[in-house]
């Protein structure tokens, strides 16, 4: 699970407990979702890599591209 990309579909920021969507086993599954760098705010859309995983369900995720 760490390293898998991903996209923010509900927004990942403080004080939110966001959402993305992550390809594993063949098929897209929702995640829970935080910033892996306190105070980052990640929108919709954003592509993402997970940077840790703790299960069932939550991922910590940092922006996977830095737009530059």
């Amino acid at each position: 699970m760490v390293g898998e990309l991903g996209r923010v579909s509900g927004t990942v920021g403080p004080g939110l407990v966001g959402e993305v969507i992550v390809r594993v086993r063949g098929g897209a599954e929702a995640f829970l979702a935080y910033p892996a760098e306190p105070g980052t705010r990640l929108e919709r859309g954003t592509m993402v890599m997970v940077v840790d995983y703790q299960p069932p369900r939550t991922v910590y995720v940092t922006a996977a591209y830095d737009g530059g």
